[in-house]
């Protein structure tokens, strides 16, 4: 087991539901990422997905998108978000999964990425624009989770084959379309996690449009895991280069982790 196995089975036997954050990794640089991490993990968060930032990020709304050009345009690369795990890891134990699209993977090629990602501290990978049959064939056997999303549109038969290959949890998207923020929470994700919770034990988090404490809390009760993305990202653009970055994510982000944990 590694620290994702870990959090969910603690998180289960306390009762409780995980709370994820996503934040693009340097934004607004990379050494102000550890000190959102600290204040995410003062927050009571529970898991950190790091995104990569990416010259075309087809699943990204705007915010995230902005989050992304911010980073690219501070210098931000693999091997410095790796870097920066490696500052992360020598304070804290946080599960951290990255969040990104192939191209990076591709370029570095798949085997040495995972082994730097292990090395670095990083317990997961979730690739957005890879097909499961795909990252199943290429992605190595080790300790690094591969996450797999489920969409809103994915057939029955399709669940069943790609959910099993999954480990770590599976990350299901809320909505159809792009990540960002939504005004109320899609009425119909219970029936989905019921079906892919038929076809596999994992833990199911949601995410892509939720924002608010109220949305946390109502997904938290039938969800095993809460994810916010886009709420948090917005927040650190407004707040630019704030001397208290890390404490002022920590104030926004803390409702909502008690919302998660409290339903």
């Amino acid at each position: 087991m590694n620290r994702i196995d870990t959090l969910f089975n603690t998180l289960t036997v306390t009762g409780k539901k995980a709370f994820i954050a996503y934040v693009v990794a340097g934004d607004p640089d990379l050494e102000r990422t550890v000190d959102i991490v600290s204040g995410l993990e003062r927050a009571g968060v529970d898991l950190i997905e790091l995104g990569i930032p990416f010259s075309d990020p087809l699943a990204d709304g705007m915010v995230n998108q902005l989050g992304a050009q911010r980073a690219l345009a501070s210098g931000t690369t693999v091997s410095g978000i790796l870097d920066t795990v490696k500052k992360i890891r020598a304070v804290s134990a946080i599960p951290i999964v990255l969040f990104t699209y192939y191209n990076p993977i591709f370029h570095l090629g798949m085997d040495h990425f995972a082994k730097l990602a292990t090395d670095s501290g990083v317990d997961g990978v979730l690739i957005l624009d890879l097909p499961p049959e795909d990252a199943e064939r290429e992605f190595p056997a080790g300790k690094l989770k591969r996450i797999t999303l489920v969409t809103p549109t994915t057939p029955t038969e399709r669940i069943k084959k790609i959910a099993p290959s999954a480990s770590g949890f599976i990350y299901y998207v809320s909505r159809a379309g792009v990540t960002g923020m939504q005004d109320q929470v899609a009425a119909d994700i219970a029936a989905h996690i019921s079906q892919i919770r038929a076809a596999s034990p994992l833990p199911v988090c949601v995410g892509f449009g939720v924002s608010k404490p109220e949305h946390a809390a109502a997904i938290a009760k039938i969800a095993d895991g809460v994810i916010v993305g886009s709420a948090i990202v917005n927040h650190i653009a407004s707040l630019g280069q704030d001397a208290d970055l890390g404490e002022k994510v920590r104030a926004f982000v803390e409702p909502l982790v008690k919302a998660t944990h409290q339903s």
